[in-house]
């Protein structure tokens, strides 16, 4: 797996930071908020050795190595991630923007440092890796990782997506046909086709794209002459939803999530 892609991966330059950074990187405000955070002693830290035990520290100036460093935030327990790579089960009636026009933002469901990690962009913190509609719910990717983003965003990376879609009329065999076989959509003459459609039940189908369009798979039931009810991501590459992950909630993708998502 390439190393742009690893959790924690290793550090540019000197390995050693002061701890004032390290929560500056890790998006707990300013450097002047996380100095203070530290001279409060409201941090405390668990450096990666056997016997180690969680230290306050007062110091904002106390330099450590970053890689495989946990600490805690007035008690709430935060790892060091030199890029953050999570995943979100979408609920419905959110969207996937950082100023929403009629929905809350998904951005709201997620911790104050993911959303303030300083980036080199002028948008702060992770952002989602492509958008699902407000009424459309499941797997969203969200990362701080530019590179990571335009990977499984890419159109020519041809990352597959699963999606399961509830349909308003009984799906007929012709209809999976001219998913599979290719549909035209009103802005662009060039057929776009089903990776693979996968019919599990009556009215439910499991729908594969590997590109994404405005309001594709909308579109393309529209087209063979049937109408999306509901919609729900499944799955990104080899990366499925994990069944106890509710709606609303986000995790930590690790390097096992990652390297599903090597395509």
């Amino acid at each position: 797996m390439s190393g742009a892609f690893l959790l924690g991966g290793t550090i540019p330059h000197d390995p050693m930071m002061q701890l004032q950074d390290i929560l500056y990187s890790q998006g707990f405000g300013t450097r002047r908020v996380c100095a203070g955070l530290v001279q409060h002693g409201w941090v405390e830290v668990l450096e990666p050795s056997p016997d180690a035990v969680w230290q306050p520290c007062t110091d904002a100036a106390k330099a450590f190595e970053p890689k495989g460093l946990q600490f805690r935030v007035q008690e709430v327990l935060w790892p060091y991630r030199e890029k953050a790579y999570v995943m979100l089960h979408k609920p419905v009636g959110t969207e996937c923007s950082q100023k929403p026009s009629t929905y809350p933002s998904i951005y709201t469901l997620l911790p104050a440092p993911l959303r303030q990690r300083p980036t080199k962009s002028a948008i702060q913190g992770v952002q989602a890796v492509g958008r699902l509609d407000q009424d459309t719910t499941g797997l969203l990717l969200l990362s701080d990782d530019g590179q990571f983003i335009h990977r499984m965003s890419s159109p020519k990376k041809h990352v597959p997506k699963v999606y399961e879609v509830m349909a308003k009329h009984d799906v007929v065999p012709d209809q999976i046909e001219r998913l599979l076989a290719g549909v035209v959509l009103d802005d662009d003459p060039k057929p776009v086709r089903a990776a693979a459609c996968v019919q599990t039940g009556a009215r439910c189908l499991h729908l594969t794209l590997t590109e994404g369009k405005y309001h594709q798979v909308k579109r393309m039931l529209a087209a063979v002459g049937n109408r999306v009810e509901s919609l729900h991501r499944l799955q990104i590459g080899g990366l499925i939803l994990p069944t106890d992950l509710a709606p609303g909630q986000w995790r930590w993708l690790d390097a096992q999530d990652l390297a599903k998502l090597q395509m």
